[in-house]
């Protein structure tokens, strides 16, 4: 949509003004002041040469790649079953596929505690099982949103050759989802690369990867530049990535050769292949939810309450209020910002689509990062506010910012201009035109953002850690803290305040997703 055929072709002229002011002063202006402050030679040399600094980035590395192989060992049988048949309990199966993605990062690490045994407690293979864990979610939808819609005629065809089964997905199936599975490989990879709550918890004084130093070097032993010249490490490292990727989605061809197409199976040896790769997956992501619930009932091997009853304490009810007001106004900021980038991008000119890429901006760089940034940034005069109870909120906002942006952008551009004419015709106003037509409309993807958005903040960890004080704690904080801390009945509290995540967010998906398919029926 150009400024000729744009409805309202003065409303974008200040519509970017707010979002793009916003993202500028809380986004861009702490990351200069990373950059400023940490672009020091000497120091950038020290730092990446020091012996323990180049373990700590090998590491974070090759456990980023192991656990991006393991997680497409592990999602891809479930992903063709979901993709290819309808059989009993898929939507149940399907809310259990996607629930750990939707956990903090903490309470992941939680359930691996919870699931692993001692000795492989702070382990490498503890944080790579819990990173596939984590996002198993990630393949089962970006590629299951493709294989469901390649056509069965070409291996039915190559089956009736005499091709195996094996081979033909080998030859035609695999080549055709080359682009989904890279896709989703490279998001896996980088949720992997920048992970900070799994590692805090799992990794343990051994095992450190580049987030959980630089809040190490920040936080903890007060080696700020080191810290620094960490960020920027990580900051070129994330848009080159993301540069790349986006650069290969637009040069590979997303081959969609039918309509969405899935059978029951019928053949007996189909039935036990189906059966058992659901019965398998869900013995494997339910395990280490299982064992969270477990451990919140036992303290010193016996059966106890105790850890429950502390959930009612004054500590995790003024952690609660905490967090349910930081995603409250969470919510309401970054909703509003990202509808008024929509509104923009979708209302202007061709120009105003660099604001869209600037919204998107904070997914290249970690949550840690605009933590840190935020933390050196606003604790000077005149703009000390480095303590101020909105700063983590505005921090939470930035992050869930291309999530509100993604989800309304494409339902205001869908908006048909023929509605508007019509009511051009009546004699409606712009702004009577607007609000009887535009805003209803985009009001279902607006509350679909505003969950996000509140989903988000209850489960952010990386930048809370570093901006929260004691006095504010969220829950994701106050179970990081429990479980670094001795005694059964603090560990059984912080396992119980897990449970209640896991069980929340089982029952939100399913609720979702069945919503989701009522309205696609209609």
């Amino acid at each position: 949509m150009n400024a000729t055929t744009s409805p309202y072709p003065s409303a974008s002229r200040w519509l970017w003004l707010a979002p793009a002011l916003a993202i500028a002063f809380f986004f861009g202006f702490p990351l200069v002041t990373i950059v400023l402050r940490g672009a020091n030679l000497d120091g950038l040399i020290d730092t990446y040469t020091n012996g323990s600094i180049l373990r700590m980035l090998w590491f974070t590395a090759w456990q980023a790649a192991a656990s991006t192989a393991l997680c497409l060992a592990l999602s891809l049988p479930a992903t063709y079953a979901l993709s290819r048949f309808h059989f009993r309990g898929e939507r149940l199966f399907l809310a259990l596929l996607t629930t750990p993605f939707l956990l903090p990062t903490v309470v992941v690490g939680a359930a691996f505690t919870a699931v692993l045994p001692s000795q492989l407690h702070y382990t490498a293979i503890a944080i790579v099982a819990a990173h596939a864990f984590f996002n198993i979610a990630v393949v089962v939808r970006v590629v299951g949103a493709q294989w469901e819609q390649l056509s069965l005629q070409l291996s039915e065809a190559a089956r009736t050759l005499g091709v195996s089964p094996l081979r033909a997905f080998a030859t035609i199936t695999l080549p055709l989802l080359r682009g989904s599975i890279t896709a989703a490989s490279v998001v896996v990879g980088l949720f992997s690369f920048t992970s900070y709550g799994v590692v805090r918890v799992l990794g343990g004084p051994a095992r450190s990867t580049l987030e959980t130093e630089i809040y190490t070097r920040a936080v903890l032993i007060g080696d700020l530049p080191g810290a620094l010249a960490l960020s920027i490490g990580q900051m070129l490292v994330l848009s080159v990535a993301v540069a790349w990727w986006m650069r290969s989605n637009r040069s590979t061809n997303q081959m969609v050769l039918s309509a969405p197409h899935r059978t029951i199976a019928q053949r007996g040896r189909q039935r036990i292949v189906l059966r058992a790769i659901v019965l398998c997956t869900s013995f494997v992501v339910a395990a280490p939810m299982v064992a969270l619930a477990w451990r919140s009932l036992r303290t010193a091997n016996t059966f106890s309450l105790a850890g429950w009853n502390a959930v009612f304490s004054s500590t995790t009810t003024a952690a609660l209020q905490t967090s349910a007001s930081f995603a409250i106004v969470t919510a309401i900021i970054a909703t509003a910002f990202g509808l008024l980038v929509s509104f923009a991008v979708a209302y202007g000119s061709r120009r105003y689509a660099i604001l869209e890429l600037v919204s998107v901006l904070p997914l290249t760089v970690s949550a840690v990062t605009i933590g840190l940034g935020m933390l050196i940034t606003f604790d000077v005069s005149p703009i000390d506010f480095r303590s101020a109870w909105l700063i983590t909120p505005i921090a939470h906002s930035l992050i869930a910012l291309p999530l509100v942006v993604r989800t309304t952008l494409p339902v205001v551009r869908a908006i048909p201009n023929g509605l508007r004419e019509v009511a051009a015709t009546m004699g409606a106003n712009r702004w009577h035109r607007f609000r009887s037509i535009d805003w209803p409309l985009a009001q279902r993807a607006a509350a679909t953002a505003a969950a996000l958005s509140f989903a988000v903040s209850l489960g952010e960890f990386g930048a809370t850690s570093f901006i929260t004080r004691r006095t504010s704690e969220t829950l994701p904080v106050l179970i990081s803290r429990l479980l670094s801390r001795t005694g059964d009945t603090v560990q059984a509290h912080a396992y119980a305040l897990s449970t209640i995540f896991v069980i929340s967010s089982i029952i939100g998906i399913y609720i979702a997703d069945a919503m989701r398919k009522q309205q696609v029926s209609r």
